[in-house]
């Protein structure tokens, strides 16, 4: 039986409150790496966010699993879905601008799309679904042209970017085929098991109490680990549970423009007509792979 959703006032709330958190996210990582290396931004939105997620957790009334498989699958969550991704946009954005990076993010339910055709049943390609990877390709190709053909080349950086798309999508393949839990539970578990992983490396290498961090930058900081991190994460399954996933996928049309504009707006980062371009390709792209196909002989989608 199909489950039908009716979004209330809360939810459209809600889903602003998740596009305003993870469309400036970038631009709070953009100003946090004046002061932070990518292993401390890296570090700190993880061990903020379990401290957060896990107080919330405990208040109401859940409890972390004592499974060895349940701590394996978060170890494995929380290298594909936090470590990595967080590390390869904190690394990219250091020659990239929070603009650019929203725009490429962008490309994540895409390359979600394309891994889902060979490890989930049921979500084969089409060729709605093929017509819009080409246009979000195109568009992730005009974004990083300029490097290509320009003397001091950010391709690499782009590509950093890219990778973290990638990521982000086997993360949602293994979300999906993995054994399910509570889901704040299982980010609590997840941000913990990360910090375990990362943290004792950042200070180990950064030495945070030798360091002299701003203010703004610190504050930038304290912000990422507390709104898109953990907030957000407590939003998103609060979103999902009452509205659904077709809701919550809104979100992939507008935190690019969030993304870009907010960095121009508040960054002072530069608006040009190519990047404008890429950004109607990669949206046009995702809007095209929701298009359904209509099976002629049973009537059906």
């Amino acid at each position: 039986m199909t489950l039908t959703y009716t979004p209330t006032i809360k939810d459209w709330f809600s889903l602003l409150l998740l596009i305003l958190l993870w469309g400036t996210s970038f631009m709070f990582t953009a100003v946090s790496l004046q002061s932070f290396s990518p292993v401390a931004i890296v570090s700190l939105r993880v061990l903020i966010a379990a401290i957060i997620l896990t107080l919330f957790m405990y208040a109401k009334g859940w409890r972390l699993p004592s499974q060895p498989l349940a701590w394996a699958i978060f170890l494995l969550l929380g290298i594909m879905g936090n470590l990595l991704p967080f590390f390869l946009i904190s690394t990219g954005q250091k020659d990239i601008s929070s603009g650019i990076t929203g725009l490429l993010m962008a490309f994540m339910p895409l390359a979600t799309m394309i891994l889902a055709h060979y490890f989930v049943v049921g979500e084969s390609l089409n060729r709605f679904k093929v017509f819009g990877f080409i246009l979000g390709i195109t568009g992730v190709v005009i974004v990083l042209w300029p490097s290509l053909v320009g003397a001091h080349s950010s391709l690499l950086s782009g590509l950093l970017i890219l990778f973290a798309t990638f990521s982000y999508a086997i993360n949602a393949i293994l979300v999906r085929r993995l054994p399910s839990y509570n889901p704040v539970v299982t980010a609590a578990g997840v941000m913990i098991i990360s910090s375990i992983v990362i943290v004792p490396l950042w200070l180990w290498q950064d030495l945070p109490w030798q360091q002299n961090y701003s203010l703004k930058a610190s504050l930038s900081m304290l912000w990422l680990g507390v709104g898109p991190t953990a907030f957000a994460t407590i939003l998103l399954f609060a979103v999902i549970g009452s509205a659904g996933p077709t809701f919550l996928s809104y979100i992939n049309y507008v935190i690019p423009v969030v993304a870009y504009f907010t960095g121009a707006l508040l960054l002072g980062e530069t608006i040009d007509w190519h990047s404008l371009v890429a950004m109607l390709f990669i949206i046009s792209g995702i809007a095209l792979t929701r298009k359904r196909v209509i099976d002629k002989k049973r009537g059906n989608a």
